[in-house]
């Protein structure tokens, strides 16, 4: 039996995976294509994190995709909701049909000659090798490594008596009814994790080195209720939320970035006022400014509201080590603690961890620039599906995958069979393509393996998404900055548009 060939390979079934094959069928209905997925089913980071109260960390309007309403009035979303979501939107398109599941892509080889990708995949159940070619490869992983997370080392965890668990890895038959339970960290994971469990644990405590600047957004959007309310139309709500809420992502970042003192005393104003006096404001004021890191969101308010209850408290300081019943800190203070929750972060890698390599030469990710932040510079028909780390994820990865529909409808119509973006000496930085104003420790960590961005378009990135709007959805294909290969002359296939869901 021969190796199975299809036009496009996406690797991950998840919210990026699910998007690049909903955009290519609308844009190329010819197009043959697989997605290569390790897990057993739909849902990547969704599918992959199962800890108590795990939710979007952006409003579900741009969260969701921009060609597939999110219908609820729910401004964050759970994860089982999201789930869901993607499930349905890859049965809707037809999309499920074309994932092989249990599959780990282990290598990827571009052949000139051939002008294609040879993909060595492995079943995760039985070891067994599958070889797969594709024409063009779209990488949907994300970049974080879903085998483990950031999990330092702390002193004496040893003898700690009680259960340590990192949100990455939750058993499901862990029992904190009645149970003393510290979480270590101050991210998206903590301060969900704090309020999710606070109702049935004895106590929770949050034990952080530094705070987090935290936003306080309704439960439902209000305006949505009241359009419903209303009976205006259920595709109109969406539209009007999505571009306000695109409008305020965008005005927000931008406001810290340029008056940062003036959106520290706004967002700690309204910490204090949801705290009042129960709780002292150093736990909830960083030293960095606003956006240095990104922002944490919680709906309604409700870690403010737990921790006003009593049911949880917070304590900033070092851990100096663990002791056999808790954890004890710098100030001499000992934390009781029955289970631990070590939500210390995420480790990141590309493409799942494949190995990449063109005409027998490895691909150093970290040596190459991304190109309009979908390709990377001197790698043939190979794109990268990587989201915001300023607003919505998904925002940014509709756009991409609406860019790469609209390149291979346009190389299909014109009998091109590679496309490589070629970058100049003089086009290079050493800045990765996350930037240098973000400081979280994810992003530092990943810096080893993110690729670079360039001094000037199309090689910078903004993370602006009216700009990138602009230059992945409306700028011409044809580019002095890719080169495109032709292996028939004059040759036409009929019948192909650029056509694409909107993003």
């Amino acid at each position: 039996m021969g190796n199975e060939h299809v036009d496009v390979l996406i690797i991950g079934a998840g919210l990026s995976g699910i998007g690049a094959a909903c955009h290519l069928l609308a844009g190329n209905p010819g197009t043959t294509y697989a997605i290569i997925e390790r897990r057993s089913a739909i849902g990547g980071t969704w599918d992959l994190f199962r800890y108590p109260g795990i939710r979007s960390d952006s409003d579900m309007y741009t969260f969701g995709y921009g060609f597939r309403a999110w219908h609820g009035t729910k401004v964050l979303a759970g994860g089982r909701d999201i789930r869901r979501y993607i499930r349905a939107t890859a049965e809707e398109h037809g999309v499920t049909d074309r994932i092989r599941f249990g599959r780990r892509a282990v290598r990827a080889d571009w052949s000139g000659e051939e002008g294609r990708w040879t993909v060595q995949t492995r079943d995760e159940a039985t070891g067994e090798t599958h070889v797969l070619t594709a024409r063009f490869l779209v990488g949907a992983t994300g970049y974080y490594d879903y085998d483990a997370g950031h999990r330092p080392e702390f002193p004496g965890e040893q003898r700690f008596r009680g259960t340590l668990v990192h949100p990455q890895h939750w058993p499901r038959d862990l029992d904190h009814a009645g149970k003393r339970v510290v979480v270590i960290g101050s991210g998206a994971t903590a301060i969900t994790l704090v309020p999710a469990m606070a109702p049935e644990a004895a106590h929770v405590t949050m034990v952080q080195r530094s705070p987090t600047y935290i936003l306080a957004l309704p439960a439902d959007d209000p305006l949505s209720v009241l359009l419903r309310r209303l009976r205006v139309p259920a595709a109109l709500v969406h539209r009007v939320g999505r571009a306000r809420n695109i409008a305020m992502q965008r005005a927000l970042y931008a406001l810290c970035r340029k008056a940062p003192r003036l959106m520290r005393k706004v967002l700690l104003g309204a910490v204090r006022a949801r705290l009042g006096k129960s709780v002292d404001m150093r736990h909830f004021t960083p030293a960095y400014k606003p956006w240095d890191q990104r922002l944490c969101v919680v709906p309604g308010g409700d870690l403010f509201t737990t921790l006003r209850s009593g049911r949880a408290s917070v304590v900033t300081d070092h851990i100096e080590t663990f002791t056999e019943t808790g954890i004890k800190v710098r100030s001499g203070e000992e934390i009781p603690a029955d289970i631990v929750v070590t939500a210390t972060g995420l480790r990141m890698q590309l493409a799942g961890g494949m190995e990449l390599a063109v005409d027998g030469k490895p691909v150093v990710t970290r040596d190459h620039l991304l190109y309009k932040g979908v390709m990377l510079d001197g790698v043939p028909n190979l794109a990268m599906i990587i989201g915001y780390t300023n607003a919505s994820w998904t925002l940014k990865a509709d756009l991409a995958a609406a860019y790469v529909s609209r390149l291979i409808a346009h190389m299909d119509r014109h009998g091109l069979t590679a496309v490589t973006p070629v970058a100049a000496e003089a086009d290079r930085s050493a800045v990765s393509v996350m930037g240098e104003s973000l400081t979280s420790g994810y992003i530092a960590r990943g810096d080893a393996i993110m690729p670079r961005q360039g001094t000037r378009d199309p090689w910078r990135i903004w993370n602006d998404y009216y700009r990138d709007r602009r230059a992945l959805r409306r700028s011409p294909i044809e580019d002095p900055a890719l080169r495109f290969d032709r292996a028939v002359p004059d040759e036409r296939p009929a019948g192909r548009q650029d056509r694409s869901p909107a993003a």
